[in-house]
């Protein structure tokens, strides 16, 4: 009973540090752009919504990760909608980003 609670603490803490999220093969070729202005000459395909877990138990979880893992989620989708560009339309919040996604034509 008296490891059980050091026990879940280092549990916690390293699954906190994993990352869950894989790029899928298609989303390889997807590019990220800077948000600001759309980028010239990109059709625009939509928009994609990604949510993660920002916080385990009490633990709130690294915030870079998180947003690598939303952006990760993001390109994942985008070949979905024959997009091979995505820009981010705002910073993550609680666990959520929304993305545009255009297609550039390989650029």
């Amino acid at each position: 009973m008296r490891f059980a609670i050091p026990i879940s603490v280092a549990l916690v803490l390293t699954l906190s540090g994993c990352t869950w999220v894989q790029l899928a093969p298609g989303a390889k070729q997807v590019r990220v752009v800077a948000a600001g202005a759309a980028p010239a000459g990109c059709e625009k395909r939509g928009e994609v919504a990604v949510s993660v877990k920002d916080s385990v138990a009490f633990y709130e979880r690294n915030q870079l990760r998180v947003r690598d893992e939303l952006e990760t989620l993001a390109r994942n989708e985008a070949p979905g909608i024959q997009a091979d560009t995505i820009q981010p339309l705002g910073d993550p919040a609680d666990g959520e980003q929304r993305f545009a996604a255009y297609h550039c034509g390989g650029r």
